[in-house]
């Protein structure tokens, strides 16, 4: 196969190029800025499973990819020598009402029928709440759920070590600033915004939000659009908290411990915006409630603010394999929140879908095919 090309350089793009590079495929990764620019050099690095109720292929998938991220990134840090932040500490979920105590509870039994991985069996566990400041006693009139599957990474440690693996491999390269302006999948050729043309194999799109415009064009798509763009506000805070405390989760707002004193809070989802990449009032109100739900923030600086744009596929689920009406080109992209758990994966199987060998078997609902047909 001559040269295969990866427009994108965020976490998609990155595990591509890693998968790629380890099946000694020649490979170029086209960056429109700098690797990681995007949504993927975010803040927050929550890694939540789905419910465990309601069983099914998803959230099976999901959880098989949250799993098995662990020894990857074993073996990424060990290549590298460098730390991603990644912990297993779990997730705390204050409950506030008496019905979603009761709710809770079934999803306990749920999860101990489906949390399992070999040997291994994560909890939902219902348990009252203890008195403390992560959370708040108040926060958790009927107690806490504690799930022991749920883990964070630290999006830019990870996006940097993934840069860092594909300097042992000679047979993959990166180019920063080149923009992608126009892909001809059937002829094997793309253009770059400077003029310049590049022949390829074959093509990942794998650019987030900017993915969803070159689909729509290769589609014929004029009524409908393939995805959008879902803008997220979050903040860094210092604070003297355990690096293996769990992350509280409610209502949308996210609390996670990282190493080193860090402390993200986030984020927003906002479909309506004017200013994609400036934080405003919504980002402080979440600072305010989550200082409200997690006492042991009170006081502690803010040291910094972000806001980007997360690709959402219309179909909600990640965008991902070969378009059906061009053979040479693999979409991957749309993953919206669950991106870093399961990218690794998603990686693997377009890699190996263009040999005809997937390893994997993809839900319906995350194909390429599946979302286009749907628009149609």
């Amino acid at each position: 196969m001559s040269e295969v090309l990866i427009v994108g350089g965020g976490i998609m793009g990155l595990w591509a190029a890693v998968m790629a590079g380890r099946a000694g495929i020649e490979t170029r990764l086209l960056e429109r800025k700098n690797t990681g620019a995007g949504a993927s050099g975010g803040l927050l690095g929550a890694l939540m499973p789905h419910m465990p109720d309601r069983w099914n292929a998803k959230k099976q998938f999901q959880f098989d990819a949250l799993i098995s991220l662990e020894s990857e990134i074993a073996r990424l840090e060990a290549e590298t020598g460098q730390s991603v932040g990644y912990r297993r500490s779990g997730r705390l979920m204050p409950l506030g009402k008496p019905h979603l105590r009761d709710i809770a509870l079934g999803h306990e039994a749920d999860a101990a029928r489906h949390w399992i991985a070999g040997e291994r069996r994560f909890r939902w566990h219902v348990k009252d709440a203890e008195a403390g400041d992560w959370p708040a006693l108040q926060a958790a009139p009927f107690g806490v759920v504690h799930d022991t599957l749920a883990a964070r990474v630290a999006p830019r440690s990870l996006l940097a070590a993934l840069r860092a693996a594909l300097a042992a491999y000679p047979n993959v390269r990166i180019d920063e600033g080149a923009e992608v302006a126009s892909i001809d999948p059937d002829a094997g050729r793309l253009t770059l915004a400077d003029g310049r043309p590049l022949s390829f194999g074959h093509c990942f799109l794998t650019a987030g939000i900017e993915s969803f415009a070159f689909i729509d064009r290769l589609s014929g798509s004029a009524s409908a659009s393939s995805g959008c763009p879902v803008k997220g506000q979050a903040a860094l805070l210092r604070a003297k908290i355990d690096p293996a405390a769990p992350t509280i989760f409610t209502d949308g707002l996210y609390i996670v411990a990282h190493e080193n004193g860090h402390v993200a809070v986030g984020s927003t989802s906002e479909n309506r915006f004017q200013s994609p990449f400036t934080t405003d009032e919504q980002l402080q109100a979440l600072i305010s409630r989550a200082t409200a739900l997690a006492p042991a923030l009170a006081g502690a600086p803010v040291i910094e603010r972000w806001a980007g744009l997360r690709p959402k596929a219309t179909g909600r689920e990640p965008m991902v394999g070969r378009h059906p009406e061009h053979d040479r080109l693999s979409v991957l992209t749309g993953g919206f929140k669950v991106s870093f758990g399961i990218a690794h994966v998603l990686a693997q199987y377009v890699i190996d879908e263009i040999f005809g060998c997937p390893s994997i078997e993809l839900p319906e609902s995350f194909q390429c095919a599946t979302h286009l047909e749907a628009l149609r």
